[in-house]
């Protein structure tokens, strides 16, 4: 298995009684690490692995009692000391299974379950009853861009992704050229793993919408409503970053005020799309209510706009970027609601505002390597307005270095693990 950053962490939750659950889009690599926590964690433990996509599998713990038949089946016993695994694969299907989980924590300190599933609507509110106090969540998206280098087994770009803090100076594109040219292509076909694997890219990402309409859309929509669905998705495709109003799309899509909101909502919790509100504190100033929509992925956004030109022959490369750098911040860990956007109503706007309880620290994104003044505009207004904020970060292509207050970086670490925030 090419290696996921999030397999060690989970790895080390194997001592903890909580259920650890794995949720993401489908087809982001979530049964192929579960599969890998099982085959480590069964060389030395007794563990047995279910694919409920296989009914058979469901009834074997579908209730409480069955669930333990199917145990002692593996080789459990009541009275042993270590833990017993079990891995769930897709548990979202089954709504019920989450009592049953439920049930088997509460009544046994020796038994360990690690669950993997798309995100479903229709168990969200049960999984937080049920297993309130008792879960622990490990969200998996597409590969994060080291992942990515991994999967591309370049060793020399992987070695230079390590030490990229260290290079400081200006005109440094010449210098990172092997990993600009990974990122342009990160930015253009995405990070889905079996998109990375493949030559026919193209291919393999229709193939990632067909099973995402059959699986995910018609499990919530009525036929008729897929179309206007389509046409949703294709418009917060082509206005992928930018400031959307409800009213409008409605007009666009056929589609009511209300639908745009549950629509909207549904390619939210199935993680195609993320959204981010506006950051403020003074509603007479500073925008308060209009969203930005972004797609988790790049390559799934540039399937539904079939634009699969290079970086540098497109128009919306910024927007590309923008992307690209909120994604890599969401698989660093940020939790979506720390990550906002700012502006005010001169029109002065930051691209990411994170927005911690202790301080807010602002990010602007420029997918340029040759800065101008007019660039730190906005990060100078949020500072003149806030100026208790951490100092700002301005992500570019060509400088690394603290500059007049501003922290300029590259794009290729953004885990923001080590700075001074």
């Amino acid at each position: 298995m090419k290696s996921r950053k999030s397999l060690q962490p989970l790895l080390k939750q194997k001592k903890d009684k909580k259920v650890s659950l794995l949720i993401g889009a489908r087809q982001v690599g979530k049964t192929t690490i579960l599969k890998a926590l099982h085959d480590e964690i069964a060389i030395s433990s007794k563990a047995v692995f279910l694919d409920l996509d296989i009914y058979s599998n469901y009834e074997k713990v579908s209730a409480f009692e069955n669930f333990l038949n199917t145990l002692r089946l593996n080789g459990y016993d009541e009275n042993q000391r270590e833990f017993f695994y079990v891995f769930l694969d897709e548990f979202q299907r089954y709504p019920g299974l989450t009592l049953v989980m439920k049930n088997i924590y509460d009544n046994f300190d020796n038994i360990k379950i690690y669950a993997s599933g798309s995100s479903s609507i229709k168990i969200k509110d049960e999984i937080q009853e049920s297993l309130a106090g008792r879960k622990q969540t490990t969200y998996v998206y597409p590969l994060s861009f080291e992942e990515f280098l991994w999967f591309k087994e370049d060793k020399d770009a992987i070695q230079h992704l390590h030490n990229i803090r260290k290079l400081k100076g200006k005109h440094l594109t010449q210098l990172t050229s092997k990993l600009f040219a990974y990122l342009n292509e990160f930015m253009v076909t995405g990070s889905y793993p079996e998109v990375v694997l493949e030559n026919d890219k193209t291919g393999v990402l229709e193939s990632i919408f067909d099973l995402y309409v059959k699986k995910d859309l018609l499990e919530y929509l009525n036929v008729s409503k897929i179309g206007h669905v389509k046409r949703l998705i294709e418009y917060l495709a082509i206005n992928n970053g930018q400031k959307i109003k409800y009213n409008e799309i409605g007009q666009i899509c056929s589609l009511r005020y209300k639908e745009v909101l549950n629509y909207i909502e549904l390619l939210i919790e199935t993680y195609l799309v993320v959204s981010l509100r506006p950051f403020f504190s003074n509603k007479n100033s500073e925008l308060v209510k209009i969203p930005k929509i972004y797609f988790i992925d790049n390559g799934v956004r540039n399937y539904f706009i079939n634009n699969f030109n290079p970086v540098n022959k497109r128009n919306d490369s910024g927007f590309l970027f923008e992307g690209f750098v909120l994604s890599e911040l969401l698989k660093s860990g940020i939790k979506t609601d720390i990550i906002k956007f700012w502006q005010d109503k001169n029109r002065h706007e930051v691209d990411i505002i994170l927005d911690f309880i202790s301080k807010q620290i602002p990010i602007e994104i420029k997918y340029k390597e040759n800065l101008k003044r007019e660039d730190f505009i906005g990060l100078k207004a949020f500072c003149d307005m806030y100026p208790e904020s951490r100092a700002p970060f301005l992500i570019n292509l060509g400088r690394q270095k603290q500059e007049k207050g501003y922290e300029l970086i590259l794009p290729y670490d953004l885990s923001f693990s080590g700075r001074e925030l």
